[in-house]
């Protein structure tokens, strides 16, 4: 097995920042720093990463979280601020956030240490979608922005795909998008005249925000971990189902 595919195996990362992490030094075989990520590794070798031996294969989880506003969506922040990791309690097990959600952004957010899930969930080829619940300045949202946001959007870094939109009153949208470039919600919402006041993420999916407390997080069961698979390995809906979604309870 390649070196990268293993460390994501055993929960280190998704497989693209196990590449990462080998490219920068920060893994060693045998005390060697080895930089190759299609090394092949039996799993039996002694393997590093930061100089911390890793402990073998993990058991698989994924937790859902509400990530509130003011908590960072990364493993750990040099600077001491609090991130999601820290709110998932008594969990021995290296977990890492699928995706993120900006610091001033709130709602569903997932974590693992099942980096080959990660990578399905957030690789904009298997357009897994995510949906989101705006409220936005600007006054009323006119019929002509909301066919740009569900038309696409020019961006600065390119024209976004059609997006599902639905209007929720004077200043509210819910959004769904495939995509997953930075700060992409906020980015189309602010080219058609109405930047985001509050955002939240309400599913990833098939699973659903559900009732789960800000702050709050709660461990998949294998049915709703199979669903995101699925959902990751199904065409695109052409329409919003709901009948079928998972909520996070």
């Amino acid at each position: 097995m390649r070196l990268a595919k293993h460390l994501a195996h055993c929960g280190v990362a998704s497989r693209r920042a196990c590449e990462t992490l080998i490219a920068q030094g920060r893994v060693s075989l045998g005390g060697q720093v080895v930089r190759d990520p299609a090394r092949d590794v039996t799993g039996s070798e002694q393997i590093a990463v930061d100089g911390r031996p890793l402990s073998g294969f993990e058991a698989p989880a994924v937790y859902a979280l509400n990530k509130p506003v003011g908590v960072l969506s990364t493993a750990s922040d040099p600077h001491g601020r609090p991130t999601v990791v820290e709110m998932i309690p008594q969990e021995s097990r290296r977990l890492y956030p699928v995706g993120r959600l900006d610091l001033d952004s709130e709602g569903l957010l997932l974590l693992t240490n099942d980096g080959a899930l990660a990578h399905m969930l957030t690789h904009p080829r298997f357009e897994v979608s995510k949906t989101y619940r705006v409220w936005v300045e600007g006054g009323t949202v006119g019929q002509r922005a909301l066919q740009a946001l569900r038309d696409g959007v020019a961006l600065d870094d390119g024209p976004t795909a059609p997006a599902q939109v639905a209007s929720l009153g004077r200043d509210g949208l819910e959004i769904t998008i495939r995509e997953g470039r930075n700060r992409q919600v906020r980015r189309m919402c602010e080219a058609v005249g109405h930047p985001v006041a509050r955002l939240k993420r309400v599913r990833f999916g098939p699973l659903e925000l559900g009732d789960l407390a800000p702050g709050s997080c709660r461990l998949l069961d294998e049915a709703e971990v199979q669903a995101l698979r699925a959902a990751a390995q199904a065409p695109p809906l052409t329409s919003p189902e709901r009948s079928d979604r998972i909520q996070s309870r």
